[in-house]
């Protein structure tokens, strides 16, 4: 495997320019932004900066797609094939797009190949399977009336991902809305773009009509509030921070009342009780489950509570696996955590590990920047104890490979403390009491609770968030409600 790795880590990255209409063309106004590299600091390659002129010219070759009905009219059975003929390239070329992702955003390898092209590919797959055995209805109407219910796609849906995992995310939105008929613009995250470009050109090559799937890279304040203004997007499909979820509710409010579908982030608990069935596992999986890629996972579990009868032990055995970790080049398949996405990221993640201390947290490892010299962005994991509810660490969502740890006597305190934040997107419970784990499940307010693991849940169920982590909801079939409207047919007979 580090052999094939190290043959694409040598490839050398052609400038990129804008995915629109089946082709690559360059950004109107010939603009182009630097990709820095997280492994070694160093620019890879250029992007194209596209800014509105971009997004106008995507979204009409996108309307004029869908209109044209080569895909939107198509029927279900056409659109499998085409998809399941996407997932196919996506696999063959599976080891090309995870190292070029990497070489964009730092992922460690490991878990790059599996969550991005093994992941997109399975998602496109799974909606490929799914979109002829989707039916509408027929409605229990009088005898001299028909009635039907019909699903119908949206339009020119615009697709906004963070630069975590930009394939897997991206096709948690691009698969349902292409296998539903839709048009789809996607504005990539400026600081990792390349994989996304790749995965729009083998669409191409799989016989997805020109104009179907376009890719206008760029910044999110240009190319970004762009499609979120847009009056000829029908819906915005988005992940990343709510901050700028905010502003493309606004965006829909000031243009056509396009939907908008966000997932925000969260600062999930991951709740340790003493009857766990193993804690020595359960501390293995909370330590993957917030320092796997660097802490940047939306469901990481960045507040660890553990029930006071065990907290010394567990908290010692969560540092023993801590401080062994490996942190390094992402292109190593023996490192355990890869690099920070970028310079500012960095330097956030650093500020808050200071604030977490000015503000009473006490550091037990980690929390410092690694292998400076090497000119990319690699810090130590940092686990923090003594967080009380109101800090900072345990309210905001770091986004990096900061833990919070706190404690709580019995399941009433557990419960306070895991919906004392204004986030409610994952969670997870260890405890051998079938009782307490149903319990668990109905309190907490999350979109996804895990019990004795944590991460793990596949494409067949939803993933979506409760209060402030937003609303809408990716994977298994519910998505394609977010890709469709419903139309009744009333026919008298």
């Amino acid at each position: 495997m580090q052999l094939e790795i190290d043959h694409y880590r040598r490839m050398p990255v052609a400038p990129q320019g804008l995915f629109i209409g089946g082709r690559t063309v360059p950004a109107a106004r010939g603009a182009l932004l630097d990709t820095i590299s997280p492994i070694d600091g160093r620019v890879l390659t250029t992007i194209a900066d596209g800014d509105s002129a971009d997004i106008h010219h995507a979204v009409a070759v996108a309307r004029e797609a869908f209109e044209r009905g080569g895909w939107s009219h198509t029927a279900p059975a056409h659109r499998k094939k085409v998809l399941s003929r996407f997932a196919d390239l996506i696999e063959k070329h599976a080891m090309e797009l995870a190292v070029l992702g990497v070489r964009d955003n730092g992922t460690e390898i490991g878990m790059a190949y599996k969550a991005e092209p093994l992941s997109a590919a399975a998602t496109i797959r799974y909606y490929a399977e799914a979109i002829d055995k989707v039916y509408g209805e027929v409605a229990p109407t009088a005898p001299q009336t028909l009635a039907l219910v019909l699903r119908e796609p949206l339009g020119v849906i615009g697709v906004i991902v963070p630069w975590n995992f930009p394939l897997m995310i991206g096709a948690w939105k691009i698969a349902p809305a292409l296998a539903t008929g839709n048009s789809v613009v996607i504005k990539p995250p400026e600081i990792a773009s390349l994989s996304l470009l790749r995965l729009a050109q083998l669409a191409s090559e799989a016989g997805l009509p020109d104009g179907v799937l376009n890719v206008v890279t760029g910044r999110g304040a240009t190319a970004g509030e762009a499609l979120g203004l847009h009056l000829d997007v029908d819906a915005i499909a988005f992940t990343g921070s709510g901050v700028v979820g905010r502003r493309l509710l606004d965006y829909a409010g000031r243009s056509n009342l396009k939907r908008v579908h966000l997932e925000l982030g969260g600062k999930s608990p991951n709740i340790v009780f003493a009857d766990a069935p193993d804690l020595k596992e359960a501390a293995k999986v909370s330590a993957h489950g917030i320092f796997r890629n660097s802490g940047q996972v939306c469901v990481a579990g960045s507040r660890l509570l553990v029930q006071s009868s065990i907290y010394d032990k567990f908290v010692d055995e969560l540092i023993s696996i801590v401080t062994r970790l490996k942190i390094g080049d992402p292109l190593d398949v023996r490192s355990d955590v890869g690099a920070i996405s970028s310079d500012v990221q960095l330097r956030k993640n650093l500020d808050f590990v200071a604030q977490a201390e000015q503000e009473g947290g006490r550091r037990l490892c980690g929390g410092e920047r690694l292998h400076a010299e090497t000119g990319g962005y690699y810090m130590a994991p940092a686990v923090f104890v003594d967080v009380a509810t109101g800090m900072t660490l345990a309210q905001q969502e770091v986004f990096g490979p900061v833990l919070a740890i706190m404690r709580f006597d019995g399941e009433e305190d557990a419960v306070r403390l895991a919906n004392a934040t204004p986030y409610g997107l994952a969670s997870a419970v260890w405890t051998s009491n079938l009782s307490t784990a149903h319990r668990m499940i109905r309190s907490t307010r999350a979109g996804v609770v895990h019990v004795n693991t944590y991460g793990g849940a596949d494409i067949t169920v939803p993933l979506g968030g409760f209060k402030q982590s937003g609303f809408g909801r990716d994977k298994s079939l519910h998505a394609l409600d977010e890709y469709t409207d419903l139309k009744t047919a009333w026919i008298a007979l």
